[in-house]
């Protein structure tokens, strides 16, 4: 495998960047940016979106133009959930006065000490 790609951003190439620029005089482009794999991490998954995208703004982009496509890969028809216990909402009063509520949601069957 190779430790370098293309990003693959539909409108990286057209990024006015001084990175970008290639070419001799004359001739110039402006070229897609070449993303490293990042791999040598155990914490950096292999599959982690920036080893594709140089950046937020090219990974959007290509969701923008593709968002379709990738939705019909695994749509979803129904929805999910996930049982969790009657929620516990605690009532607190700074010492200005004012009152706020805090309210815990835990999963059914999670152990309350662990995140």
């Amino acid at each position: 495998m190779s430790s370098h790609v293309w990003c693959h951003g539909t409108k990286c190439h057209k990024s006015h960047t001084q990175d970008r620029v290639r070419g001799s005089k004359g001739n110039k482009v402006l070229r897609t940016r070449k993303v490293k794999q990042r791999t040598e991490q155990s914490w950096y998954d292999h599959n982690h979106y920036f080893n594709y995208f140089c950046s937020q703004g090219c990974l959007f982009d290509f969701l923008k133009t593709h968002i379709q496509r990738v939705i019909a890969l695994d749509p979803r028809t129904e929805p999910l959930e996930t049982p969790i216990d009657d929620p516990v909402k605690t009532k607190h009063e700074t010492n200005y006065g004012h009152t706020y509520y805090d309210t815990v949601i835990k999963e059914k069957g999670v152990d309350s000490n662990i995140e």
